[in-house]
């Protein structure tokens, strides 16, 4: 069984901390979800696990099975196990899926055969159309085609860990539980570790996970059960904040520039 333990991270954007001691541990075959309102530093999180050089870490600590992250550039933290689907993935015209998934396979000392066909069978399997596997990555892609590509991606690669920034974010009903259905799978036939970063209770229902935590202002404010979400919905992160005492106050970086991984228009 493998961990992936988040301890005491703290980053900043700018200048501006916006991380501020986060504590999260996910196992192998477990699906964690992580909910808090605008600001909170969701998207921060998935950001800096993944090594955004523009993002600095304060302190703390990310390990897979004990061996650090931190200080290891992306392809490393890919390597040893972490994937991250972002919120907008990007197009890359040019580049075929095939090439890019058999060059990630490659640096990790593994031999691409049969990726054509393996690609053509799970993009089936997440209810996405072969034509897509000819296009550049992304490239002219609907929100949700974008998001059962990224699935796809993580079929194929089997990571130890993912985190999924809004991946329910851009699919309709049929796409989500597609997408769900597939992830539920990894996490039971491969063992994969999930990390579900959404703003909304209706990806809980399909994705089913074992933990839920809160986040806001930068920190892990409540964990629990699946009622936690249920909690959520009644009271809204001002309930919450109130029946715990605390302040739901935002962490609002400066000005920065165009975000890499945000899509024009959104």
């Amino acid at each position: 069984m493998s961990v992936l333990r988040i301890e005491g991270l703290r980053a900043a954007v700018a200048g501006t901390e916006i991380l501020r001691g986060v504590d999260l541990e996910v196992r192998s075959g477990e699906v964690h979800a992580l909910m808090g309102p605008n600001g909170s530093g969701k998207s921060t999180l998935a950001h800096t696990l993944m090594g955004r050089d523009d993002y600095e870490v304060l302190s703390g600590s990310v390990t897979i099975d004990g061996e650090e992250l931190l200080g290891r550039p992306t392809w490393q933290r890919a390597v040893r196990g972490l994937f991250v689907a972002m919120q907008y993935p990007v197009e890359v015209p040019g580049v075929r899926l095939e090439e890019l998934v058999g060059t990630a396979l490659r640096v990790r000392g593994q031999a691409p055969d049969g990726l054509r066909e393996r690609l053509a069978a799970e993009a089936e399997r997440v209810g996405m159309g072969e034509r897509f596997l000819q296009r550049g990555v992304n490239v002219e892609f609907s929100g949700g085609e974008k998001k059962r590509n990224e699935t796809l991606q993580l079929a194929v690669l089997e990571p130890r860990f993912a985190v999924l920034d809004e991946i329910d974010s851009g699919l309709d009903v049929d796409a989500l539980r597609d997408v769900s259905r597939r992830i539920e799978a990894m996490t039971a036939e491969d063992g994969l570790g999930v990390l579900a970063i959404t703003h909304y209770a209706r990806l809980l229902t399909e994705l089913r996970p074992d933990r839920v935590h809160v986040l806001m202002a930068g920190r892990v404010v409540a964990s629990g059960g699946p009622e936690l979400a249920e909690t959520l919905e009644r009271t809204g992160y001002e309930g919450l904040a109130a029946e715990l005492g605390i302040e739901t106050l935002a962490v609002t970086p400066p000005e920065e520039p165009a975000d890499p991984f945000a899509e024009p228009g959104f």
